[in-house]
């Protein structure tokens, strides 16, 4: 175990790709080992975050004012939850992080790239994930998961099938980017067989 460094991990997929499940499973593996964990998401994970989620889940917005708030509320977020808990020790576990800001609203929505890369430097420019785990899924099928499940849908989820392809070819494209840090997870796997992978590379990168 590496000393008493908190490490950053964070859960990326399209919607529907059955990260929050295994969210768990790495929460419970890191307290197992007597670690503090501050499990968390984005958009959200403090007040003020929360309330932000609301409007950029539910209220039509402009491209570049929906990228700007992402940041807004990840900037609360770092500065009250995640660097704070980093700084004494703790383990943070975060559903969605940047990568998702660049796969909806860079491969989603098309905000410039440039743009997207100027708002990541000056809102954690020092900061990034220590290992982030990406749930890689057709959006056909995790359509078909998200039809089950019968509940209500955000303005994301209720996207024509264009939109959720962009972002999984968004999501992939930064994945080769970053193969240090990102794991790609086949998603359509059982669930034993995912934890188990999961388990196996939180143990070999991070413990």
């Amino acid at each position: 175990m590496t000393g008493n460094k908190g490490k950053f991990i964070t859960f990326e997929g399209i919607d529907g790709a059955g990260k929050s499940t295994h969210i768990a499973t790495v929460v419970d593996l890191l307290k197992a080992r007597g670690l503090e964990v501050v499990s968390t998401r984005e958009p959200g994970g403090t007040s003020l975050g929360e309330k932000l989620r609301e409007l950029l889940l539910h209220e039509p917005m402009h491209l570049e004012t929906e990228a700007l708030l992402m940041f807004a509320a990840r900037r609360e977020h770092l500065a009250l939850v995640i660097e704070p808990a980093l700084a004494r020790g703790a383990w943070v576990v975060c559903d969605r992080f940047s990568d998702a800001t660049y796969a909806y609203q860079g491969g989603g929505r098309g905000l410039d790239k440039a743009k997207f890369a100027e708002l990541e430097r000056w809102v954690h420019g020092h900061l990034q994930p220590d290992l982030t785990f990406l749930f890689d899924l057709p959006p056909d099928v995790a359509c078909e998961r998200i039809a089950r499940q019968g509940r209500d849908l955000d303005r994301f989820e209720q996207e024509r099938a264009d939109f959720h392809w962009r972002v999984r070819q968004a999501y992939l494209e930064r994945a080769a980017s970053a193969p240090h840090r990102i794991s790609v997870v086949n998603a359509g796997l059982k669930q034993d067989k995912i934890k188990k992978i999961v388990e196996e590379i939180v143990v070999t990168h991070c413990l």
